[in-house]
């Protein structure tokens, strides 16, 4: 058999992305995946209860929705169908309010103005705002750094003052931006907990803008999730690759990176087995991962290593997972047909979460993500039942404990059950008898997600902090913001690379375009 042109190592959704694109073109791709099955943090099982699909990881997919790549490699004709919740995202407070965002403008709006009477107005306003930059600014995010023509375009839209005052929007932290534009909580609350669905802090640079962008696609696209499970979207993907030629190999962990003349010619499996690569190698792994065990150190310049020990992972993650036997009673009727809902008792109590984390405390009350997914995909579990999950941060490495169940990160059955019991007090002072409802519960915390998907290092599962500091030209480490390597031939297609975490495609899409440009590769023999 001839030798592929290209090899993928790990067969997370970058890893698949960059392999559709690569065979797309005509090379033949190998994809070689340590897990027994592909999908990375995109897959689902019936681990908690037989009748219940469960999202192991990631749940709803605003950012594949919005995403070009996504969108052209048409996975509808390989099986893929999505479903919405009513609701995109709720914050039910304890007062009985609840800012909802919707996919009905007027209902977000309207929302918002139970707040304060300008708030509709202002929401109104930062959606038209959306729908005349939104188009470039994704252009400008999903394509690599420096986005010429993206940014061209952007710039000659909005014009040099309303582009300085987009950039300060952007960049402003996500309590300013709320300050700024809203005179009531509940545009507040939805800005700075979509923040916080990555590591951005309401006082953190950056976070209002990233909050005003996953707002807005919620606005625009929801937060969809895959009829069947996470794991549907993963199927498409390999089927379609498959369609194309491609090859994926799974329970073959790759221990290395073979290096021939200062060029990636093909990996190592741990068995020994080398599979040459004659054009390229593609790494669906995180950076440090990549280069600190799978490339000998002599292929690298010392000035990389050094930076890579200034690498910040993200927060890390805890999950709980429950098959309940009714839907969740909320008190606040706005939460109860949303897919996600917030957990946390105002902006501040988002920044006291925050700022515990950054003591590397655990937080004492967390801020908890929760999914809805029956309410968002009937069939995820028996009718008049929920499947749900909820996940909160914890730090990467833990000083101390905020609260009274003294976790010090060894992560044993004791602690795992405190950090469950947080999350599980702050669902309940919202809908009492939730508890009473839980038929079946898992608890995953950072080493089993590491452990289910070696990428989520510490259980990190947005690759690296989204922090200023870590983003664009800084990603992985000053410099780089490109998918190009020190090694000629070997690609970083991970969210370890620009623009980051999130299901969208870009980093595989970077990098197998990369591949597709680099002059010195030899033509494929027929």
């Amino acid at each position: 058999m001839a030798a592929p042109d290209a090899v993928v190592i790990g067969a997370g959704p970058n890893g698949l992305v960059a392999a559709n694109l690569l065979a797309d073109a005509g090379w033949q791709v190998v994809v070689v995946e340590a897990c027994e099955e592909p999908g990375g943090a995109v897959r689902s099982d019936r681990g908690v209860h037989p009748d219940y699909v469960h999202d192991t990881f990631s749940a709803f997919y605003p950012l594949a929705a919005a995403s070009p790549v996504i969108r052209g490699l048409g996975l509808d004709r390989y099986g893929l169908r999505w479903s919405h919740a009513a609701a995109v995202v709720a914050h039910p407070l304890a007062d009985g309010r609840c800012p909802v965002l919707s996919r009905d403008l007027r209902r977000t709006a309207a929302s918002l103005a139970e707040f304060s009477a300008g708030d509709g107005a202002a929401w109104e306003y930062l959606y038209r705002l959306w729908r005349h930059v939104g188009d470039d600014l994704i252009g400008c995010l999903f394509t690599p750094f420096p986005p010429a023509r993206a940014g061209l375009r952007l710039a000659a839209r909005t014009g040099p003052e309303a582009g300085l005052r987009l950039l300060r929007t952007m960049l402003l932290p996500a309590r300013r931006f709320g300050e700024e534009h809203f005179g009531g909580e509940g545009g507040r609350l939805l800005i700075a907990g979509n923040a916080l669905h990555a590591d951005l802090a309401p006082e953190s640079a950056l976070g209002g803008g990233f909050g005003w962008l996953m707002c807005m696609l919620g606005q625009e696209h929801g937060f969809p999730v895959p009829v069947g499970g996470a794991g549907r979207l993963t199927d498409a993907l390999v089927a379609r690759l498959r369609a194309h030629g491609g090859d994926v190999r799974c329970g073959r962990a790759v221990t290395g990176v073979v290096v021939r003349k200062g060029r990636a010619v093909g990996v190592r499996t741990e068995d020994g087995t080398e599979i040459p690569a004659r054009r390229a190698v593609l790494a669906d792994i995180p950076a440090p991962v990549l280069y600190d065990r799978l490339v000998d150190d002599r292929e690298l310049p010392p000035r990389l290593r050094s930076d890579l020990r200034r690498f910040q992972w993200d927060f890390s993650t805890v999950k709980v997972d429950w098959a309940l036997s009714g839907p969740i009673p909320w008190e606040c009727e706005g939460a109860r047909g949303a897919g996600t809902v917030h957990v946390a008792e105002g902006v501040d109590a988002l920044t006291r979460f925050a700022s515990q984390l950054a003591m590397r405390q655990v937080p004492q009350e967390p801020f908890t993500v929760l999914g809805q997914m029956t309410t968002a995909d009937a069939g995820r579990s028996p009718a008049g039942t929920e499947s749900a999950w909820g996940y909160t941060h914890v730090p990467q490495h833990i000083r101390a404990d905020a609260g009274e169940g003294g976790i010090e990160g060894r992560w044993d059955e004791r602690e795992k059950q405190a950090i469950a019991d947080r999350v599980e007090a702050g669902v309940e002072r919202l809908a009492p008898g939730f508890r009473a409802r839980i038929r079946a519960r898992r608890v995953l915390a950072p080493p089993d997600l590491e452990r289910l998907n070696p990428a989520l290092v510490g259980g990190a599962i947005n690759q690296g902090t989204t922090n200023l500091h870590q983003q664009l030209v800084f990603r992985p480490v000053p410099g780089t913001g490109r998918p190009r390597t020190p090694v000629r031939g070997l690609y970083l297609c991970s969210a370890t690379t620009h623009p980051g975490g999130g299901v969208h495609g870009a980093p595989g899409a970077n990098a197998a375009r990369a591949a597709l440009r680099a002059p010195h590769l030899p033509r494929r023999r027929s």
